[in-house]
């Protein structure tokens, strides 16, 4: 059993015992902290709920609704959503906060509490620590069954999300419609199934071969949209000579394509495709995590505009958008983040802003990616063990690399002259990730090699 409390927000596995895992009493105890901080900050007795299809998703639901009916706050229920619809639902319904539902990522033992300000962006690390607080002291007191909370169940936001995409001025249904494309889509069977269809209906794509679009929570493969995990969509986009697949997570935040041929165009890449359309029509800068591709860079000094660099997190991205002023940001996991829309992670509008571009460059999908400085990236872990000194270890290596430029602002980044490498403490699972990045595939792989000699050597001198 695993419950790990972090800036990701409370995720962990279903089951076990209390304190162990995302038990019921665990449920309860998050969500009444946050619902207490939602009241203390804001004064609002508003939130807005929304939730992906893993088979916890209603035990967990019920759980949060009660627990937030007894603090006498009323719940705005999406039901089977997604995480950017909720994104933009907490604003719209003026509400002090928002929660979802779901583990992004991870397979289907797990679940998670995903926690919102009032302005529909996740909480930041300081508002964290005082939920974390909260919970840790028991410090909430409940309401009297007159000023029990209500729940409005609202099914609109489906079609509420894809018309403010529509209504984007750099999304161009005519030209998606014109280029006539045939798609097949993995929706992993979450509520992907529910939206990424009906947004490509919109948008006018009539030929659509839907992969696990039945949002029952049975994950087909795990749900992580990397290279392994997509045989199945590779073999369908060649046998049903589609122009592309389109796969995205269970929560609908990460976005990644298929290539006509079946290769893949690379999660990465997905950032740095949509930055590029952008780029061409709104002068202004990008930012990305450092664990993220030198691609984007490369592609947004060509425009003539300025990328910085953020610590991994989404609310860490956000933060340095905002600073910066930048257009268009995100993550090299598919995370595309377009603040003319909202400040989230939004695989939907990702698609309509990437086959606005394809359709407008009028090429295949593979050649499109050809025209885009080409890195690799070897992403690799360890398992932590309760006796690891993470600090202590990050520390030795940097000084092992002391001659080397080197960035602390998140975990341990070492910049090479032609490659990277970025170590740093996973939010959502306990490892530490060891990313490396270099022009092709075997000097990544060395590197992430050398690096992981390198921290078994110093665990084995501790």
């Amino acid at each position: 059993m695993t419950l790990i409390k972090s800036i990701s927000g409370i995720r962990g596995t279903i089951g076990g015992k209390a304190g162990d895992g995302l038990t019921p009493i665990d449920i309860v105890k998050f969500t009444a902290a946050y619902g207490s901080w939602v009241i203390n900050k804001t004064q609002n007795k508003r939130i807005v709920i929304g939730r992906d299809a893993r088979i916890s998703g209603d035990m967990v639901k019920n759980l949060v609704i009660g627990t937030l009916q007894g603090l006498g706050i009323e719940v705005i229920d999406l039901d089977l959503s997604t995480t950017p619809t909720v994104e933009i639902a907490v604003p719209l319904e003026n509400a002090g906060g928002g929660i979802i539902l779901t583990a992004s990522h991870n397979p289907k033992q797990w679940n998670a509490l995903k926690l919102l300000n009032e302005k529909g962006e996740f909480i930041s690390d300081i508002d964290g620590k005082e939920v974390l607080d909260i919970a840790e002291n028991a410090d909430f007191a409940f309401a009297d069954v007159n000023e029990l909370g209500k729940v409005i169940s609202n099914d609109t936001y489906l079609q509420k999300h894809i018309d403010v995409i529509l209504a984007l001025p750099l999304v161009d249904v005519a030209a998606i419609r014109k280029a006539n494309f045939k798609i097949v889509i993995d929706c992993v069977n979450s509520t992907g199934g529910i939206f990424v269809p009906a947004l490509l209906k919109a948008l006018g794509v009539e030929t659509v071969f839907e992969l696990y679009c039945e949002p029952n929570g049975e994950f087909p493969h795990n749900p992580e949209p990397l290279p392994e995990n997509l045989t199945e969509i590779s073999k369908v986009v060649q046998a049903k000579r589609a122009d592309l697949g389109i796969v995205v997570d269970p929560d609908v935040d990460r976005l990644c394509f298929v290539n006509e041929d079946g290769t893949m165009f690379g999660e990465e890449y997905t950032l740095v495709a949509v930055a590029d359309y952008i780029l061409k029509n709104t002068p202004g800068n990008t930012v990305s995590n450092l664990s993220s591709t030198r691609a984007l860079r490369v592609v947004t000094e060509k425009a003539g505009a300025e990328y910085h660099a953020a610590a991994v997190g989404e609310v860490n991205v956000v933060n340095q958008m905002k600073a910066t002023q930048a257009i268009i940001g995100g993550e090299g996991n598919g995370g595309i983040i377009y603040p003319e829309l909202h400040y989230g992670r939004d695989a939907l509008v990702g698609i309509a802003l990437f086959l606005t571009h394809l359709a407008k460059v009028g090429t295949t999908i593979s050649l499109l990616r050809s025209t885009y400085p080409s890195y690799h990236i070897s992403k690799n872990k360890i398992t932590l063990t309760p006796e690891m000194d993470i600090d202590a270890l990050l520390i030795k290596v940097q000084e092992k690399y002391k001659n080397e430029r080197i960035s602390t602002i998140d975990g341990l980044k070492i910049d090479f002259e032609n490659e990277w490498v970025h170590l740093r403490r996973s939010n959502t699972e306990p490892i530490i990730r060891i990313y490396s990045e270099a022009e092709n595939e075997t000097v990544a792989e060395n590197l992430a090699k050398k690096i992981i000699s390198d921290i078994k050597e110093i665990l084995q001198l501790n």
